[in-house]
């Protein structure tokens, strides 16, 4: 725990490292914070995860899409307290020149109902390489949570995200009390909507759930393991995915997903639209869009356009690739890529629509299923799915002449026999003089 400093409207903070995935996907810093009052009272705690996705315009005018991740070196100017008319106020800077706050209201006998900001700073090369525009952008969204009852603490352990503007803010292992009455934290908890309310906790109790005003030591946040996932009954859900370049929409994609991984045995997963996080990039001739379910799955879909003639264009599905997480330490159980992919072909302005069930042979043990498939990886307009090319699975309408011909092979085979009938009929009615 690093060194605190208190005085009256004051606070201190705790920022501890936490890897938490491969390839800097999921690595964050969680973040403790105890504000303190003039009676060096604690009157505010929190202790939660994020992580920012944003879209940003490079140099070379395509849009790409970054993660800002918490740094180490965090600190907490301007946070306050709050009374019953002045707003508790947590304020952070971190990195080069990012910062991230957040209001909380008394409202009758609750708390909440403020707003979320934050400002990425796209002078940060480390984070924003290329990007054309430089300097601070602050984006602000309201709190999407009802107001909590005084005298508890929100709690919110799976992940959800806040939508605001090119920003994608996710947050997880959310434990919070504002106005805290007596400087003792809460015992009584309230539960987010994402959570299940019998769930075992993600955060270890002497950290996330501290009953102290005084923090005295900083443990290390680890997840639960996921449970051994019990094989689905029904398909999954179907998710509605979108990439952004800039303020345009540039891809566009609606589809159930579920994972057969068959390692030890097999293992039918279904992936929940509702925590799952969009990533990934718009380009002239490549798109790939990644998806996180918030758990431990990874999914990147690679399309790519191909010329068909000297004036036609389509697009393809080129690659995907699949990893799996350890969700208690994040290390890899298992990746799984192919490359080889020639499939939902459809021409370049146009989307690929497949409502039965396709399956991609990732390798030879994890398989993906998809279901009510429709996508648009480029030249998307007003953000709508253009014409749709249908796959052959789905293409009824070949049964028509099968139905027609079979109808005819009968009709001609029902004259053919009367017709023999017929004749023979006719030989036999004449007699020999």
């Amino acid at each position: 725990m690093g060194p605190r400093r208190s005085s009256a409207g004051s606070s201190f903070l705790l920022p501890l490292l936490l890897l938490l995935g491969v390839s800097g996907f999921f690595q964050s810093y969680a973040v403790e914070v105890e504000l303190k009052d003039a009676s060096n009272a604690t009157c505010l705690y929190g202790f939660w995860m994020m992580k920012f996705l944003v879209t940003y315009e490079s140099n070379s005018g395509d849009y790409k899409t970054t993660t800002l991740n918490l740094s180490s070196n965090v600190t907490h100017n301007g946070s306050v307290c709050g009374n019953d008319t002045e707003a508790a106020l947590v304020a952070l800077q971190f990195g080069e020149g990012h910062a991230w706050s957040i209001t909380m209201k008394k409202i009758n006998e609750t708390y909440g109902g403020g707003f979320i900001t934050l400002t990425y700073n796209t002078n940060d090369t480390a984070v924003f390489p290329d990007a054309k525009r430089k300097g601070p952008v602050t984006v602000s969204v309201k709190d999407p949570f009802p107001p909590a009852p005084l005298n508890t603490v929100f709690v919110c352990h799976n992940s959800f995200l806040i939508e605001a503007e090119n920003v994608t803010e996710v947050y997880w292992n959310v434990t919070v009390q504002a106005f805290v009455q007596n400087g003792t934290v809460s015992k009584k908890e309230s539960r987010c909507s994402t959570d299940i309310p019998t769930s075992a906790p993600t955060v270890p109790p002497t950290t996330a759930n501290a009953t102290t005003a005084n923090v005295t030591t900083a443990s290390a946040t680890t997840l639960s393991p996921a449970p051994t996932a019990p094989q689905p009954v029904e398909n999954p859900a179907t998710g509605n995915y979108s990439l952004k370049s800039g303020n345009k929409t540039c891809f566009l994609a609606s589809v159930g997903l579920q994972l057969n991984v068959s390692q030890d045995k097999p293992l039918l997963i279904n992936i929940n639209p509702k925590t799952t996080v969009a990533d990934g990039a718009c380009g002239n001739t490549t798109a790939t869009l990644k998806l996180n379910d918030g758990n431990s799955t990874l999914i990147g879909f690679t399309f790519a356009v191909k010329n068909t003639s000297a004036s036609v264009q389509k697009f393809y599905l080129r690659e995907v690739n699949v990893t799996l997480l350890n969700r208690l330490n994040g290390s890899v159980i298992s990746s799984a890529d192919n490359s080889n992919f020639s499939k939902w072909d459809a021409f370049l302005g146009s989307s690929y629509m497949c409502r039965k069930e396709q399956t991609l042979q990732i390798n030879e043990d994890v398989q993906v299923h998809t279901f009510n498939l429709w996508i648009q990886p480029f030249l998307v307009e007003a953000n709508k799915f253009a014409t749709a090319q249908e796959c052959s699975l789905d293409d009824d309408s070949i049964l028509i002449p099968i139905v027609v011909g079979a109808a005819l092979a009968v009709l001609i085979a029902i004259i053919v026999v009367a017709y023999i009938i017929g004749r023979r009929k006719s030989y036999a009615g004449y007699q020999t003089l």
